[in-house]
């Protein structure tokens, strides 16, 4: 068994009992088989401020992104989340850290100036992004489903924040964590289903 560590982490929107309502409906769960057992996981995320500067007009934000591989969608938030928004827990299912400090400042400025041209190439003038760590590592609470019947499993990943369930990027992650592809000395606990 896994040793319980302490960590910090955004207080979960969803529970056990919704997240396993939520992975029992639809018509997928008929093409995945039964629901399995489901577990609560944490990824780890680091917070940023970040100062965009275009066309000469400045704006600031605070994003969050996945420390583990990077690859997840950013996390916005007007300021650091608050202590009523954190809760400190002991759980064995804590997805470790991989990305180191500077790696992480490259993803957050890449990806912030990847969705400002998004959201309008035209309107992109002398642009510039300034990251700043800010002290805060939060975890991110999820919900995964295991779904299947003999050999065969499926796997369905659910924010138990923003109350979505999450798609292949997610999946991919916590699939390679599990699989020990990641870290090899972690593993999931899982629970039962009622």
């Amino acid at each position: 068994m896994e040793p319980i560590r302490t960590i910090r982490s955004l207080r979960p929107r969803v529970s056990q009992e919704d997240a396993i309502a939520a992975f029992g409906r639809g018509m997928g769960s008929l093409f995945r088989g039964p629901l399995q057992r489901v577990a609560a996981v944490y990824l780890p995320f680091r917070f940023f401020e970040v100062e965009v500067e275009n066309r000469g007009r400045l704006s600031k934000s605070c994003y969050a992104a996945d420390a583990v591989t990077g690859t997840l969608d950013l996390f916005e938030f007007p300021s650091p989340p608050s202590e009523a928004e954190v809760v400190t827990l002991g759980s064995a299912n804590g997805v470790p850290v991989l990305i180191d400090e500077a790696r992480a400042l490259e993803l957050i400025v890449s990806k912030v100036e990847r969705a400002v041209f998004l959201a309008g190439f035209f309107r992109v003038h002398n642009l510039h992004v300034r990251a700043r760590r800010l002290p805060a590592d939060i975890h991110v609470p999820y919900w995964l489903g295991f779904f299947g019947n003999g050999e065969q499993a499926t796997l369905r990943v659910m924010d138990a924040v923003r109350r979505q369930m999450e798609g292949s990027k997610a999946r991919a992650l916590f699939e390679d964590w599990l699989m020990g592809r990641l870290n090899p000395c972690e593993r999931v606990a899982l629970i039962r289903r009622p």
